[in-house]
């Protein structure tokens, strides 16, 4: 691209609290199920968030799920409770920052919740981020006893409970008598900041983002790569209808990348990854290859630099999250993901 041809990149507001890291490039979790002992599966754990934070990555992320969810694996295998799992995180890292992408607002109390990312940021040492979102997996919650509702049911909720979280993270004691949600005068201590970020998880152009631009320090985009430049578009819009300046949120996307030294490897992982969920790449038509694979990011350093570059960064996205579900538990693998695409968002 010649200089003129170039994104816009979005500046952080100089205003951003200074003990706040941004994410440009985060590591995920999703997948606990290592062919190992019980007994083994946390130290994996250890090992990639260690991994990930010598390799420049700057936030380390869980997911918030009761089962294992669909297109990745079955419902019986390993899934970790989220913020019991990043508080022994907490004391097994030390400048990696920590969060649940995203937290389900519908599995917790919002004070609740409020206390329980206070007290993973006091234990980390100021390194927690909320991440939340409204909530969707719905055999998940019928199976634990959790009320799913409507759509409109869970975006009220999402929207009631920030107008609690926030101000119990920021040091100040909401009341609010609301359809869902009844605080009076709650109480979040100890803190040790004022300034713990807030991340918002969704494709929702509407609702999420909307939150997003009222409450959020930053927004974590999943949808298909494709679908970038109008998400891109109806963020800004969002931050308009509420006058904030669009390049004080944040961004990033959500990638499954499959990533080996060795090209053919890599590209052998995404086939099995995919022939176990039912899609068998070989028989597609171009159209609908493309449409299977849009979040994916294939191939030898070289060939998933290009491909985030070009899908991702160059759409005005600031940052990119990863997952390496099919590989990322293997030695190695974080810190080849960090080094090749660390550069690329300035890490």
């Amino acid at each position: 691209m010649g200089a003129e041809e170039q994104p816009h990149r979005r500046v952080r507001n100089p205003g951003v609290p200074s003990n706040y890291v941004s994410i440009r490039l985060g590591y995920q979790m999703p997948n606990f199920s290592y062919s190992t002992p019980v007994a083994e599966l946390f130290p994996t754990v250890i090992a990639q968030a260690r991994e990930a934070e010598a390799a420049g990555f700057d936030t380390a992320f869980v997911m918030d799920h009761f089962y294992q969810l669909p297109g990745i694996g079955e419902p019986e295998e390993p899934m970790l409770e989220a913020y019991t799992a990043l508080g022994a995180l907490a004391t097994a890292t030390e400048r990696i920052q920590l969060s649940a992408l995203v937290t389900g607002n519908t599995y917790r109390n919002p004070p609740m919740l409020a206390k329980a990312v206070t007290t993973l940021d006091v234990v980390s040492g100021g390194r927690a981020v909320l991440g939340i979102g409204a909530g969707w997996f719905e055999f998940e919650h019928n199976s634990f006893g959790y009320e799913f509702g409507t759509f409109t049911d869970r975006f009220e909720r999402l929207g009631e409970a920030l107008e609690i979280i926030t101000p119990m993270l920021r040091g100040t004691r909401p009341t609010v008598d609301g359809k869902w949600y009844q605080v009076k005068d709650a109480i979040n201590e100890p803190r040790i900041r004022d300034t713990l970020p807030i991340l918002l998880g969704g494709g929702g152009e509407k609702k999420t983002f909307g939150f997003a631009a009222r409450y959020g320090d930053h927004l974590n985009i999943i949808a298909n790569a494709s679908e970038l430049p109008r998400k891109v578009e109806a963020l800004e819009q969002r931050c308009a209808e509420v006058d904030r300046d669009p390049a004080t949120l944040e961004t990033s996307f959500l990638a499954f990348v499959m990533i080996d030294e060795d090209g053919d490897r890599a590209r052998k992982l995404q086939t099995d990854y995919l022939r176990a969920q039912g899609v068998d790449l070989s028989s597609l038509s171009p159209e609908k290859r493309a449409a299977a694979t849009d979040r994916q990011f294939v191939g030898d350093p070289d060939d998933v630099a290009d491909q985030i570059q070009r899908k991702v960064l160059d759409q005005g996205i600031d940052g990119i999250v990863i997952n390496l579900v099919t590989n990322g538990h293997e030695p190695g693998i974080v810190d080849l993901a960090g080094r090749t695409l660390g550069p690329l968002v300035g890490k």
